[in-house]
């Protein structure tokens, strides 16, 4: 870019002069000097990469900061002219006025955007009066990207070049650009990136070229927020098998405190320094694009306890001294780093600190009160109480608090209607000394939103999605993502956290040099750091959270670009295929940790009851089996042993069944199978490296789907047989198990060459391997269930499994069968008034019932019960009452509806969609 400088400082080139004698291969971007929005560093750095971008076609590219200069260039034909301005300058506003006719014209809202196309005349006619405008004027386009402010305009320009990017014809492509604006749906749209081993993570977190990459990537997907996460590599302070801690315990790895004599022992001369170096680096690139920074001090304890072979050794700090040398390592840190604009802290006890342990964080957090600036104070809320967010609030600094959306997982787009029985307060727990408010009456805490939503908070909440069910594959459903943008506000909230993909890779300690990179086969290795094989990931992700109703064109295009006439079926293909395993996480949660429950390459949990408990069944109710899995969602999913057991009573309730939830997985693994049959009808070279990546996640999803929702079959098949000791039930149970197991070894078959043989996110075999290694786990538990059947077979004389039909399976009501039920949620209530609801049935609901399920927005809470009474005079029409003693209350409403119809059949409403994007129940706000 050749800059052409003016002091003169109006809103340049909006009155048509500026140009390029090159004619259709030339560009002039404009930005005024007075418009302290588009004059900013940001806005240049993005006119830089808007300019790259279109040097990268050929076209050549001017820059002019003022009129004058701009008139006078040599380039006076240039073939476009792009204006970059403030929402607040004069020039927009007289452009806006004249051409915006409604406020989605208007960049009113923080981080919004308006992009204009104006043909050159208006522009004359709009800046200078004159009727008549230049030939020049007239020949040529204009387009204005103007931002509320230094973000919205980053967001703008940035999205001309991602257009630049993927087009064949980017002239063309700018050109037919037509006007709109675009503006967030959620404060908060961050990305957390997690530093979990020496040896794996030093390589990226020292690469400059890496952070330039990936922090512009964020931005031009409109994240708005980097969480750096240090002391994360292992889950807490008191794991005997500790060893490499770097980052552990953060303050002595980057700074040197004034009167402490505190230091890492086996850290090489200069290399605190060059790690504070890079922290200020990340940190101040970060905030050239628009992002806020981060930091994240997940471990503040000193010396791992039990864990004697930590590979760096904390010395000159202990009890005496920990709280206050953390309070000014912290201070220190602040001032050194200017550019840090929040820490996140864990503050219960897995951050190293036994509770309670408000009096340690007040200490600590005196160090945020010195550093000179606002600094956000991000608190994981495990456990949090109302004591420590005193503590917090006290600091005068601004607090959020950021509970996990699905516990340690990531679920379908909504937040759990009902959480697990086993996460709701307890008076006792183990360990009482160490974790005596997280494990007791806080308890209900640590896997969702919890009590945090009332209306009369002074915190922010953010929600966070945590890594546990997306590691390695390739994710991206714009569906899904919209869902996520809406449920991200959810009464009032910031918005959402994505750990993204490989977040926990090489963690406890399971690092090896290289080991980012996931593929054996070298034609499919990415180099570097592996993140570009997630680009579509983060596109479809903070797009759709920045704006849950984005066109579509904002990712067809990549798609296009990638994949040609392949790219459509390409996208969809991964589309339903991403649905997977955020179904499977919902309905069948084997364990909340990320640790234990890792459905990608699920380590099998048997059906069979076995002597021996397996590791992985711990946080499985007993008798630990796949039958007793509890959903993650308790309103919503029946777990296998309780469908079951209803049925054989002859209940039904209104939960999806696990034969539907199997028939939902069957339906999106054909749907992805469909197009990826199809995508590789299309695609040019079916060789091309990006295309087998995609398509071999796609195709191993799709068999998770499968695996599922045989596997799913078979266990309620098997749970019916250990109820009625019907044969039939075991004999389908044995037919489905077997079906599961040839659906896994199509995925081993298509990852066996692909993918390394050992992909590690921890140290246990469950934690870390290949697909191929879950197979005996499967084998072994059909062998016992074989077992059984000989058995059974042996007393009723029954036909060998191969070659007997399968026993009826109980079913559920078609949705097609159900009447439409019909419900306009009131806007808002008044607290203590009651709430009147209407529900609106059609001519087939003879027979129906109807009742109404509510609770205040608190997850520790049982819902309310009050069943439907029929409207006097209107047919189909039934209505129920909140009363007001319970609205009385400081926390929204959520509510839905069971119906059950004369033959037993039972359905929720307003439920999921067939798409699973939707909330599946409704909310409210006290007015």
């Amino acid at each position: 870019m050749k800059p052409v400088h003016d002091g003169n400082g109006s809103l340049n080139g909006l009155n048509g002069n500026g140009g390029n004698s090159q004619g259709e291969e030339s560009v002039i971007i404009v930005r005024g000097l007075s418009d302290a929005v588009s004059a900013g560093a940001s806005a240049a750095w993005a006119a830089s990469r808007l300019s790259d971008a279109l040097q990268r076609h050929g076209i050549d590219v001017e820059e002019a900061d003022g009129e004058r200069e701009a008139s006078a260039s040599k380039n006076a034909g240039s073939a476009l002219r792009i204006v970059l301005a403030g929402g607040d300058s004069e020039g927009a506003k007289k452009l806006l006025e004249s051409y915006g006719k409604d406020a989605a014209f208007r960049p009113d809202v923080p981080e919004s955007f308006v992009i204009v196309s104006v043909p050159a005349m208006t522009l004359e006619g709009t800046q200078a009066g004159d009727a008549t405008a230049s030939s020049a004027a007239s020949k040529h386009a204009t387009v204005a990207v103007i931002g509320a402010d230094a973000r919205g305009l980053i967001y703008g320009v940035l999205e001309l070049a991602d257009r630049v990017r993927c087009s064949g014809e980017p002239l063309t492509e700018l050109k037919g650009i037509e006007t709109y604006g675009e503006q967030p749906a959620n404060t908060i749209r961050s990305i957390s990136r997690s530093f979990c081993s020496e040896i794996e993570d030093k390589p990226w977190f020292y690469d400059k070229r890496f952070w330039e990459e990936y922090l512009t990537e964020l931005a031009t997907h409109r994240f708005n927020r980097l969480h750096l996460t240090l002391g994360i590599s292992y889950d807490y302070g008191h794991d005997p098998n500790v060893r490499d801690n770097y980052f552990g315990f953060a303050y002595p790895f980057f700074v040197s405190v004034p009167g402490y004599e505190v230091r890492v022992r086996e850290l090489a001369d200069g290399e605190r320094e060059r790690n504070l170096e890079m922290l200020q680096y990340i940190s101040r690139e970060a905030k050239l694009r628009g992002l806020h920074f981060q930091l994240g001090l997940w471990n503040h304890a000193y010396q791992m306890l039990d864990s004697p072979n930590e590979l760096h050794t904390v010395e000159g700090v202990d009890g005496s001294n920990h709280a206050v040398y953390c309070r000014d390592a912290l201070g220190l840190l602040l001032k050194l780093c200017p550019d840090i604009d929040g820490v996140t802290i864990r503050t219960h006890y897995e951050g190293g600190i036994p509770e309670p342990s408000h009096l340690f964080w007040g200490e600590v957090m005196k160090g945020l009160t010195g550093c000179g600036r606002k600094v956000e104070i991000d608190m994981h809320p495990k456990g949090v109480d109302a004591q420590m967010l005193e503590v917090a609030l006290g600091t005068g600094m601004p607090v959020i608090v950021s509970p996990k959306f699905w516990a340690e997982h990531m679920g379908l787009p909504y937040h759990q209607a009902a959480i697990r029985a086993r996460e709701l307060p307890v008076a006792t727990t183990e360990r009482a000394e160490l974790m005596g408010v997280t494990n007791t009456y806080r308890r209900f805490t640590r896997y969702g939103y919890a009590d945090y939503l009332n209306e009369n908070r002074q915190t922010g909440v953010l929600h966070r999605i945590w890594p546990g069910t997306q590691r390695v594959l390739l994710w991206g459903d714009p569906v899904t993502a919209a869902g996520y943008g809406r449920s991200g506000s959810f009464c009032g909230s910031l918005g959402v956290e994505l750990c993204e993909p490989m977040s926990f890779k090489a963690r406890k300690t399971s690092g090896t040099p290289g080991g980012r990179e996931l593929y054996k086969e070298a034609a499919l290795q990415l180099g570097g750091h592996g993140w570009q094989k997630y680009a579509y990931t983060y596109r479809v992700w903070g797009r759709a959270m920045y704006n849950p109703d984005a066109d579509s064109g904002q990712w067809h295009r990549y798609l296009r670009q990638q994949f040609q006439a392949a790219g459509e079926d390409c996208g969809q293909a991964l589309a339903y295929a991403s649905r997977i395993l955020l179904l499977i996480t919902t309905a069948h949660l084997p364990s909340a940790s990320n640790n234990y429950f890792w459905p990608e390459m699920y380590n099998n949990l048997a059906i069979m009851k076995t002597e021996k408990l397996s590791e992985t069944a711990f946080d499985t109710p007993a008798p630990h089996t796949f039958g007793a899995v509890s959903p993650l969602d308790t309103a919503m999913f029946y777990a296998i042993d309780e469908f079951a057991d209803d049925s054989v009573q002859g209940k039904r309730r209104g939960k999806y069944s696990p034969l539907e939830v199997a028939d939902r997985l069957d339906a999106l693994a054909d749907a992805a199978e469909r197009h990826l049959a199809r995508a590789a009808a299309r695609i040019g070279d079916p060789q091309d490296a990006a295309y087998r990546r995609w398509a071999v996640d796609a195709a191993v999803q799709a068999g998770i789907g499968h695996f599922f929702a045989r596997k799913l079959r078979a266990g309620t098949a098997y749970a019916l047989f250990e109820r009625t000791g019907n044969p039939e039930q075991l004999r389908h149970a044995l037919q489905s198990y077997r079906s599961a197991r040839s659906a896994w070894e199509e995925i081993v078959a298509a990852t066996r060459d692909v993918y390394r043989d050992d992909i590690a996110f921890g140290y246990k075999p469950f934690m870390k391997g290949h697909w191929a290694d879950r197979l005996a786990g499967i084998d072994e538990d059909i062998a016992a269930m074989e077992q059984v059947y000989r058995s059974a077979a042996a007393v009723t004389d029954e036909a060998a499994p191969e070659t007997a039909s399968a026993g009826a399976v109980p079913g559920s009501v078609q949705a097609e069968s159900r009447p439409d039920c019909l419900h306009v949620p009131p806007a808002s209530f008044n607290r203590g008034e009651p709430v009147e609801l209407q529900v609106t049935l059609d001519g087939a609901a003879s027979g129906v019932e109807i009742s109404l399920l509510y609770r205040h927005a608190h997850q520790a809470e049982s819902y309310e019960t009050a069943a439907m009474a029929a409207s006097d005079g209107q047919p189909g029409s039934f209505t129920a009452v909140i009363p007001g003693s319970y609205t009385d209350s400081d926390y929204p409403l959520v509510y839905f509806f069971e119906l059950r119809d004369s033959s037993g059949n039972a359905w929720l409403a307003p439920g999921l969609r067939t798409d699973l994007s939707n909330q599946p129940y409704y909310s409210l706000r006290c007015q």
